[in-house]
């Protein structure tokens, strides 16, 4: 891969609220923002449930090991832009920012469907073991 080469895109779907449920779960997270609409609306976020930034970012995550199988994903570096809500329709995408034989610097990001980016990263895959 050279710079500028873009990564096969992962397409997540839509983000359902059972979805964002389980993650709160699994993150023990019961901020009323992720599992009922009322609690988003008063705090004046929407009338959806928020998805958890850590479910956000696994989903960009998932982008990296889809395309760099078996590779060592050894430095991230995030920025929240937007919300994700329940409904939304996402796809991670990215490029490849720069390249050599030991490592490759890539941007990736997560897109929602009539939004734009809700979450960008630069990330550095180790190649070689």
């Amino acid at each position: 891969m050279k710079s500028g080469d873009l990564l096969a895109p992962l397409e997540i779907g839509r983000i359902s609220e059972e979805t964002i449920r389980l993650w709160s779960e699994f993150l023990a997270d019961p901020n009323p923002i992720h599992l009922d609409p009322a609690a988003t609306a008063a705090m004046g976020l929407g009338h959806r449930v928020i998805s958890q930034g850590p479910a956000n970012l696994a989903y960009v995550i998932n982008l990296l090991m889809a395309n760099f199988p078996g590779k060592t994903i050894e430095k991230i570096s995030t920025q929240f832009s937007d919300n994700v809500f329940g409904g939304d329709i996402a796809t991670a995408a990215g490029r490849v920012l720069s390249a050599d034989s030991d490592r490759i610097t890539c941007e990736a990001w997560l897109e929602i469907e009539g939004r734009g980016r809700a979450i960008i990263c630069e990330a550095s895959i180790r190649l070689e073991g």
